[in-house]
């Protein structure tokens, strides 16, 4: 069996690191896999990118010449918004790799145009990291429910055109994937009902596979040890947040983690808590959060994001809308409890008060409660934390990611 990946990226982002994963190990246990990405930072070489200084510069101007088409809203949302309009030769490539089987994971940022799925000719399983596949073109629909229809008037790009980008991308999708050989693999539960609902994917076998981590890499480590070589404070308790973008990206919720961790400061004992922030680096205006911060700057590796996670007593994700982010993945299988809003990936990983806490949507009074609970009480601490630890070792691991995977290509490929 020959497998074929395509990702954007082979490791930069949670959804490239997921992908990836999943490569490397089916590469492990002898699967013929083989990644094709549009930008590449790793030396491996079973990733495939551009070689030409031609083919590295077009990749490198793609998301520009892809983002052309928004410049006729002005007034739109600054989030993600993918059109994939612009060209490529990508499927010559694959015809001539001959896969039995194509993996697609995050092909936005202008890797993949729409209408070259349909030139595949190979099964597709398309392993979703976001609700692009099955949208007009956001990535995350906040509280729209158009996909569910057929897109037009959106409330992203400020548009009160039902004939709009959105309407026009949704119909290029319609058009060009109607007779794909195509399964939906979705790691969460919830972008699973999402995609269901879709008026794109209703039709279609969609399959729930979380990701995967390896627990051998991402696991409890001594917490006074972490924070030496990290340079972080010994006697503080430290919360932790995390992403891409962490301070910047609107769905990431900083702005909502700002006021829990003011009120947080007010009812504790002000100098006893400090947040460290990765994924973003210091601002050039500082907040007033109510505590120190520490800025660490991007992460991407998984030595130096264990030994954060082991660092800190609490992680902190306070999306407001997230598939199944790796961060609160990684920092369970370190020992560390979680809080985040009930939305989402989110409840499939953190049971509330047994490893971590769910705090009502968006109420930020019930996201500095649930922290100030898991930080009070030190006995309670280590039931969490144990807990935590035994979530991913029973249900994200990457033998039970990769061997899903793995039947599901034989399943398809009969």
């Amino acid at each position: 069996m020959k497998v074929l990946h395509l990702n954007t990226s082979d490791v930069n982002g949670g959804a490239a690191r997921a992908a990836y994963r999943l490569h490397k190990e089916l590469v492990n246990i002898g699967v013929d896999s083989q990644m094709l990405v549009q930008n590449k930072t790793s030396d491996d070489r079973t990733v495939i990118s551009p070689q030409t200084k031609l083919e590295k510069g077009w990749a490198k101007a793609r998301p520009t010449v892809n983002s052309i088409p928004l410049e006729f809203y002005r007034q739109r949302d600054r989030t993600p918004y993918s059109v994939q309009w612009f060209p490529e030769r990508i499927a010559p490539k694959i015809a001539h790799i001959s896969p039995d089987i194509i993996n697609l994971h995050w092909i936005c940022g202008g890797y993949l145009q729409i209408e070259t799925l349909a030139k595949f000719n190979k099964p597709i399983v398309w392993t979703l990291h976001d609700m692009w596949a099955f949208t007009g073109g956001c990535h995350y629909s906040r509280d729209c429910d158009r996909y569910t229809k057929s897109c037009g008037t959106c409330p992203q790009l400020h548009s009160s055109r039902d004939w709009d980008l959105s309407r026009w991308v949704w119909r290029r999708k319609t058009k060009a994937w109607k007779n794909l050989n195509l399964t939906i693999v979705t790691p969460s539960n919830w972008l699973a009902k999402c995609a269901s609902a879709s008026s794109l994917f209703q039709d279609l076998p969609i399959k729930v596979i979380p990701n995967g981590i390896d627990p051998t890499r991402y696991k409890p480590l001594s917490q006074s040890l972490a924070r030496e070589v990290l340079n972080l404070p010994q006697d503080k308790q430290l919360v932790l947040f995390g992403a891409m973008n962490a301070t910047s990206d609107p769905r990431k919720g900083f702005n909502l983690l700002m006021p829990a961790l003011q009120k947080l400061s007010y009812s504790q004992e002000q100098n006893q808590i400090e947040l460290v922030v990765f994924g973003s680096s210091q601002p050039s205006e500082t907040l007033d959060l109510g505590l120190k911060v520490h800025y660490l700057g991007k992460l991407n590796d998984d030595i130096s994001l264990a030994l954060l996670y082991a660092a800190a007593d609490v992680f902190v994700a306070p999306s407001i809308q997230d598939n199944l982010p790796n961060t609160v993945m990684e920092a369970l299988a370190c020992g560390t409890p979680c809080v985040a809003f009930n939305i989402g990936g989110m409840p499939d990983m953190i049971e509330h008060k047994q490893n971590g806490y769910l705090a009502k949507p968006f109420e930020v009074e019930d996201l500095a409660r649930g922290i100030a609970w898991i930080l009070e009480d030190e006995l309670c601490w280590q039931s969490l934390s144990w807990k935590a630890r035994e979530k991913v070792e029973q249900e994200f691991t990457l033998e039970t990611f990769t061997s899903s995977y793995l039947k599901l290509y034989i399943e398809i490929l009969k």
